[in-house]
């Protein structure tokens, strides 16, 4: 007699395919808006709509983008539509601090009846790529996001992921959705108007992915550090090899959305995470990641076997790029370390951190000395210290 089969569990794993389209422009709504025309793909007998949605600091800082847009949209009325007007929101960490945004994001898309072949095109820094990002993730189950990063630290990191967030509890980004974006357009003219301390500040990033990937490229950066301030030719490389570096882990690491233990695209992020609610976000992320590295590379100097001398260059890099690696919140480390159990909360299971054996070579460890942390962080202050007088 056959045996009844009709109740038997079924465990099957099935891969899901996506495509991650970045570019690099110079003028992306200028000479080069022919890329952005590229990627907004039109069916047959389909007219998609596309609604834009700026970042209103950068939209004070160029007068003529809402122009720009709008000769942009004239331009492609025939292949697609732009119902109602460019959509202003606040930048900085304040979009993702109010979870109500999220529903008036949500009800323009409403109103300008957008679906999922149209096109939400986001322009600004990555707390507002994240917050639009996450509307637009969460909206017919997904709408296609286009994103156009305005800062350093967007171009080199963040506006390539596929992470989408608001705030909510005092813990960043305890609310959002892993979602492939449609296209990200890394834009040079977009950040001549950045402030040089939000310039220099997303740098850090590019620090992180090359001491976890390739010392040759850390070697680079530190051979520039002096001219990142100046804004000098060879910043622009370092951005888009960060970003490509970024986009490499997503697509080829084999965990673009975070489900296993490892989060190694997070060095330095258990404490920058922390300080950024503990200085109410007057830390910049970047600026927040810097000193998250500066400690986490000597701890791993102390305990994992880090070389004194790559952890001095390490330090050495970061400080010449113009980032200061002190805080007086770092004396609060009772507070600080309550960040490690939020950060394993935030992925889940044990406790997982990434260290550094060497530049390049990053490991995965599970406990924290707490004593020894709080000796690295003390030699990170006195540092600073040292180096300011």
């Amino acid at each position: 007699m056959a045996a009844d089969s009709s109740n038997a569990d079924s465990d099957v794993v099935f891969p899901v395919k996506f495509t991650h389209r970045l570019r690099f422009t110079a003028d992306v709504l200028g000479a080069d808006q022919s890329v952005l025309q590229q990627v907004l793909e039109t069916g047959e007998d389909t007219k998609p709509a596309m609604q834009f949605w700026v970042d209103e600091a950068v939209a004070a800082a160029n007068p003529d983008l809402k122009q720009r847009i709008l000769a942009f949209c004239a331009a492609n009325a025939d292949r697609l539509r732009h119902p109602g007007n460019i959509q202003l929101v606040d930048g900085g960490e304040a979009v993702k601090n109010d979870i109500h945004i999220i529903e008036r994001m949500l009800k323009c898309f409403n109103h300008a009846d957008l679906d999922r072949r149209s096109y939400v095109i986001v322009i600004g820094g990555g707390a507002v790529l994240d917050a639009v990002g996450f509307a637009a993730a969460i909206a017919h189950r997904g709408i296609r996001l286009v994103r156009i990063p305005t800062t350093t630290l967007a171009q080199a990191d963040s506006g390539v992921g596929v992470k989408n967030s608001v705030n909510l509890f005092q813990k960043k980004n305890w609310v959002g959705t892993f979602a492939v974006p449609w296209a990200v357009l890394n834009d040079r003219q977009l950040l001549n108007t950045l402030s040089d301390r939000d310039f220099v500040c997303g740098f850090s990033e590019a620090v992180k992915v090359s001491l976890l990937k390739d010392a040759e490229f850390f070697h680079r950066i530190h051979a520039a550090a002096t001219q990142i301030p100046q804004r000098q030719e060879a910043c622009w490389p370092i951005i888009e090899e960060s970003a490509r570096w970024h986009l490499k882990h997503i697509t080829e690491g084999g965990d673009a959305f975070e489900m296993l233990e490892a989060r190694p695209l997070d060095f330095g992020h258990w404490s920058a995470h922390k300080l950024e609610a503990m200085t109410d976000f007057d830390l910049r992320h970047g600026e927040a990641v810097a000193i998250g590295l500066a400690i986490d590379v000597t701890y791993s100097n102390m305990v994992y076997g880090l070389p004194h001398d790559q952890a001095e260059q390490i330090m050495d890099c970061l400080a010449q790029m113009g980032l200061l690696l002190d805080h007086p919140v770092l004396s609060r480390t009772d507070e600080l370390f309550r960040g490690l159990e939020e950060f394993r909360q935030h992925l889940g299971g044990r406790l997982t951190l990434t260290m550094l054996e060497s530049i390049g070579r990053p490991i995965d460890v599970h406990t924290v000395d707490h004593e020894i942390m709080k000796r690295a962080i003390e030699l990170v202050v006195e540092r600073v210290k040292h180096t300011v007088n």
